[in-house]
């Protein structure tokens, strides 16, 4: 009988699966890359204990067939990261909605409705602004204030009939902010690239279009930042980040303060007490103060990878601050590989 591999890796450049390929050759840890769109996928993975899979919510397959897969790796007995507990609500703000109020969780009020009837029921007897969101979407795109009845009227009308635009230009006005911020090479070359996407590959959203259903969030006034918190087991790691200039989001101003000093405990204290209730692996939470207490936005099983070496340390469980490196992506290998 052939003895099985511990790990197998689907691999998309720039994901966490970098980091873990990286891990396990440190480590001497045997692995097999594999592609979880294969139609093979299943028996592909029968030499394997553990399937590590970064999926995007930019990657129409794996928003059309990941949670399914997962679901029936798990049922076949291969440990999986994600788990299904960790990513069902991935990039699902009404799936995040149920779970969180399920949990009686600390969250921002929502409103969720499937009838246009019942969302202008809602509109009349309302206070403005709302933040009028779409199920999915990161870096704060497709999020919008929506300041009076008249243009919540229009929106709506609009989510229930052609229905709203997926944003192609939000992730471009991103990368224009950050390269005003930082002007580098780098950045510059990612406008570029953003370009292209609004101009030439437009084919691949142009008819994407989000449908019957009206979801909309309190809006917080004069709010400076949100605190993100990611968990990844007993770790959590946390940032502090400034709203954009002349806007009212800091998901993906890129404006931020890792300092021990400017987190708040309570964050790092509901963050655990979730992830336990949850039973997931790793999630990362953002959290916003409405003057008397700390409130989730939302939550995401996977998080930007790309500031790692900033964070100066990591609270455990007991809430003790560590000073030691933080390294998500070994973090999530040493969990899974430890059950």
């Amino acid at each position: 009988m052939q003895e099985k591999k511990i790990v197998a890796i689907h691999h998309r450049e720039g994901s966490f699966s970098d980091k873990w390929i990286e891990y396990c050759q440190k480590n001497s840890i045997e692995y097999k890359l594999v592609n979880c769109y294969s139609s093979s996928i299943v028996s592909d993975l029968d030499d394997c204990q553990v399937l590590m899979w970064h999926w995007h919510h930019f990657e129409k397959e794996a928003i059309l067939m990941a949670r399914q897969l997962i679901a029936s790796l798990e049922l076949k007995g291969i440990k999986v990261f994600p788990n299904i507990k960790t990513c069902w609500h991935f990039d699902d703000k009404l799936g995040q909605k149920y779970l969180l109020e399920a949990i009686n969780a600390p969250m921002v009020k929502s409103h969720l409705f499937y009838s246009k009837k019942e969302a202008f029921e809602w509109i009349e007897n309302t206070s403005f602004p709302k933040v009028f969101k779409l199920r999915g979407g990161a870096s704060a795109i497709n999020v919008k204030l929506i300041k009076n009845r008249q243009q919540a009227k229009r929106y709506a009308k609009k989510a229930f009939s052609t229905g709203i635009g997926v944003s192609r230009t939000a992730d471009l006005k991103n990368k224009i902010l950050f390269f005003k911020r930082e002007k580098k090479l780098l950045n510059l070359l990612k406008i570029v690239k953003g370009v292209w996407r609004v101009f030439f590959l437009s084919e691949e959203t142009k008819d994407i279009r989000e449908k019957n259903y009206l979801y909309a969030q309190d809006f917080i006034p004069n709010q400076d930042n949100d605190i993100r918190v990611a968990v990844i087991g007993n770790r959590a790691f946390a940032k502090k980040r400034m709203v954009r200039e002349g806007d009212f989001r800091a998901s993906g101003s890129h404006n931020r303060s890792y300092k021990v000093e400017d987190i708040p405990i309570e964050c790092i204290d509901i963050a655990f007490k979730i992830i336990k209730k949850l039973d997931a692996q790793s999630i990362a939470f953002d959290f916003i103060f409405d003057g008397e207490k700390y409130l989730i936005i939302e939550l995401s099983y996977g998080f930007s990878n790309d500031d790692s070496n900033s964070y100066p340390g990591y609270w455990d469980d007991k809430l003790n601050f560590i000073s030691k490196k933080v390294e998500p992506e070994y973090f999530m290998m040493e969990d899974i590989l430890e059950k």
